[in-house]
């Protein structure tokens, strides 16, 4: 196993070197940069122009800031940040970190969720219990996860009338917007936790809803086609119960499509929780990296694609590593 990851390592270096590589050519076509917008102000003296040009290398050939800013790369700088002249790190640390929280909290969702769904949709096949969660997954996979926030939102805020008019409680069940409560800087450590996973409770299940639903469907199918095979036929004339022949012989081949998406899962939940970010106001990558395109930022909007890209080849890795666990016909020499 470690000679398999050593050269999945080495394979990852110049696929890494292609994604930043594309990323810098294509910020690049953008015309103008940064300090073409300064030049614009009246009270920007030329001086500064040339100054700032200088300074961030902007009057090198492209090739020449590719390889002066994949250096610093190299060395663990991401660069600075052309609207703040702070380090890039600095500038997206905090984003990154709320927009992990919320795909963590919404991957953990997911699984919870969606392995008890399709286990339970397939033991009672055509029942009122399948069509249920079928109704649910392909209304999860059909509507957009920016207008089932909305949705949420107006749904909360009418049961907040109805409770006001009928019994006088006026707060909202859950929050709709933020990360955190007012006064978030006094409360002590475990009542901030709390207070986080307490707003990230809306926005965690609306990112995780389509992954939900497309995740049931197929775990579904997967554990119909194990119950009607050989071997599971073969479990039961031994005498073995339900319970056993449905979650050990069963369920666990039907997984396996699961540990082999884990890869793309976190990259693919941090960009399908943008829209939903801006929606309920949540402090993460997509808010800071339109910012940052708006601003024409390039070294921010670098530095968010690198940290995604790296998520991307890290989890394709993870999830090598575990469908070696979880299937044992797969053997890494």
């Amino acid at each position: 196993m470690l000679p398999y990851i050593i050269r999945r390592f080495f394979h990852l270096i110049p696929t890494f070197i292609g994604a930043t590589l594309l990323a810098f050519l294509v910020s690049q076509l953008v015309p103008g940069d940064f300090v073409t917008q300064r030049a614009l102000e009246p009270n920007v003296r030329q001086e500064t122009i040339d100054r700032m040009r200088s300074q961030f290398a902007l009057d090198q050939p492209i090739l020449v800031q590719y390889v002066r800013w994949m250096g610093n790369l190299a060395q663990g700088n991401l660069g600075m940040s052309f609207s703040s002249n702070q380090p890039v790190m600095n500038v997206i640390r905090r984003p990154v970190q709320n927009s992990i929280y919320l795909a963590l909290f919404a991957v953990v969702l997911l699984y919870v969720m969606a392995i008890p769904l399709g286990v339970f949709a397939a033991v009672r096949q055509y029942t009122f219990g399948d069509q249920a969660v079928s109704a649910f997954s392909y209304f999860g996979l059909a509507i957009p996860n920016f207008f089932f926030a909305q949705v949420l939102i107006l749904c909360i805020f009418l049961f907040r009338g109805f409770t006001r008019e009928q019994f006088g409680y006026t707060q909202l069940v859950f929050p709709v917007a933020g990360m955190t409560s007012n006064g978030w800087e006094t409360f002590t450590p475990w009542r901030q936790f709390w207070d986080i996973m307490w707003h990230m409770i809306i926005p965690g299940f609306v990112v995780a809803t389509s992954g939900i639903a497309g995740f049931t469907r197929v775990l579904r199918g997967q554990m119909i086609e194990y119950l009607g095979s050989d071997f599971i036929r073969t479990a039961r004339a031994k005498g073995l119960g339900d319970r056993s022949v449905t979650y050990k012989h069963a369920l666990r081949p039907a997984v396996i499509p699961f540990v082999a998406g884990i890869g793309g899962i976190l990259p693919s939940l941090l960009g399908g929780a943008g829209l939903v970010e801006i929606v309920m106001a949540w402090p993460g990558i997509v808010p800071r990296l339109l910012d940052a395109i708006t601003r024409q930022d390039i070294y921010v909007v670098l530095g968010l694609v690198v940290i995604t890209s790296l998520l991307l080849m890290i989890g394709n890795l993870i999830s090598d590593i575990l469908l070696a666990v979880v299937d044992p016909r797969i053997r890494f020499t």
